[in-house]
């Protein structure tokens, strides 16, 4: 394809005759003209449609890899293209994901707390069925007022079956009233859940109106190890996907801004964001489709 448009281009631009052109590049002038007819193929012009797809997804969603993006061609455009495809088609275009940061752990013990669990859940990050296994965590962000810095705290609960979150609340202080309300949510959306509720060992899990809670709602507490952020992977996966989509590299000047953000983010992870683990569902699909085929 090269050598016909580079004939066309010396042709129509310098006045090249066309026949030595042929020759010297080693491609037929019958071939030449077909091209000149339709200089693309099908299957090129089918990769250009792709590839305007491919731009418009990631304009949209940044931080998608090429497996996310071929997922995302599947399900929303109902474009069936396979990996090696997209993976060509995105490297061709210098298209690739944001980079991954670090996650930051606000984890603070209590001086003296009043229970700790032991690791029930032991790094087994999947259940058989919704509300078996849920985790929880808290995370920090920060938004500005002209230069002086200001922080949100995230506390939310997900469930290691659909991989959805159950509730979440956020609050202007990392306290108390921000993990009771949160289990309290949880509670009230599922009342007849008694999953496994696995947390770290921050002061708000070890205070005993949060274990009265656990033991009232019938489940049982496990408490990842100390210094071990691996023992709630899932949930430490969930805030770096939330931060390298739609936080980091972003500045946010209000409360509002910011809070606005991550309930749109929330919405968009349970009922938008597809995974392939959920067999290219999203979270409340999976979680659907799991009671229509009970």
């Amino acid at each position: 394809m090269v050598a016909y448009q580079t004939i066309k281009f010396l042709h129509e631009e310098k006045s090249y005759p066309i026949q030595p052109m042929c020759t010297f590049l080693n491609v037929t002038r019958s071939a030449y003209y077909r091209w000149l007819k339709q200089p693309e193929s099908i299957r090129e012009q089918a990769n250009r449609q792709v590839t305007k797809t491919i731009r418009t997804i990631h304009e949209k969603h940044p931080d998608m890899g090429y497996r996310r993006i071929k997922d995302e061609l599947k399900r929303t455009y109902h474009m069936n293209v396979n990996d090696k495809r997209v993976l060509r088609l995105c490297r061709h275009e210098q298209i690739q994901s944001t980079i991954k940061h670090p996650a930051n752990c606000i984890t603070r013990r209590a001086s003296a707390p009043y229970y700790k669990a032991k690791n029930v859940l032991n790094n087994k990050f999947n259940a058989e069925a919704p509300n078996q296994k849920w985790v929880t965590d808290v995370s920090e962000f920060k938004y500005f007022v002209g230069p002086i810095v200001h922080k949100l705290y995230l506390s939310a609960i997900l469930d290691l079956y659909d991989r959805r979150i159950v509730t979440y609340v956020l609050s202007d202080t990392n306290d108390l009233n921000l993990v009771f309300d949160t289990f309290d949510q949880a509670v009230e959306l599922e009342p007849k859940a008694h999953p496994l509720f696995h947390s770290d060992q921050g002061f708000q899990y070890t205070h005993v109106g949060f274990f009265n809670r656990v033991v009232k709602a019938d489940m049982i507490m496990s408490m990842s190890r100390v210094g071990k952020c691996t023992d709630n992977g899932s949930m430490e996966g969930f805030w770096g996907m939330l931060k390298r989509e739609n936080y980091y590299g972003r500045k946010f000047n209000s409360r509002e801004e910011l809070v606005t953000m991550i309930t749109s983010y929330m919405e968009y992870y349970n009922t938008g964001r597809y995974q392939r683990k959920l067999k290219v569902m999203t979270p409340m699909e999976f979680h659907e489709h799991y009671y229509k085929a009970a």
